[in-house]
């Protein structure tokens, strides 16, 4: 009987962990794929867009103007993006400096025209709306 007991209680805590896997997949899924309009925005040198099109806490922490000021600082001498892919994903409700919520940390492999071999760290927030926006954004040399 207790190692039925045993058994019946593994399985139970395997599908539950699958469960959650499953359900973080789908938030990571949905995190990237709201993601990727808003770092088209500033592809295209739309800055003051994606600063409209960030997370409330996003806009509370730089105005547009110094959000405007930084990209132009960091990312227009990068040059044109030439390729972006996806390298990892990872939701997450426990970010250090943040307040609690659910959040995708998203990173890519990219290379610019001037810069090849950057890695772009997105984080994405789950606002009260149901929608993920940026929350977060850095560009750095990879390796």
């Amino acid at each position: 009987m207790r190692t039925l007991f045993r058994l019946t209680f593994f399985v139970l805590l395997i599908a539950g962990l699958a469960t959650a896997a499953a359900a973080s997949d789908e938030k990571e899924s949905a995190a990237v794929a709201a993601v990727a309009p808003w770092l088209s925005l500033v592809d295209s040198g739309q800055y003051a867009e994606s600063w409209f099109q960030a997370s409330s806490d996003f806009r509370n922490l730089a105005s547009k103007e110094q959000w405007v000021d930084a990209l132009k600082t960091v990312r227009t001498p990068l040059g044109k993006l030439m390729s972006r892919q996806l390298k990892t994903s990872k939701y997450t409700t426990n970010l250090p400096n943040t307040r609690p919520g659910e959040f995708v940390v998203i990173q890519y492999n990219t290379d610019y025209e001037k810069a090849p071999g950057m890695i772009e760290t997105v984080v994405a927030v789950l606002e009260k709306s149901g929608a993920w926006k940026v929350t977060g954004y850095y560009i750095k040399r990879a390796g």
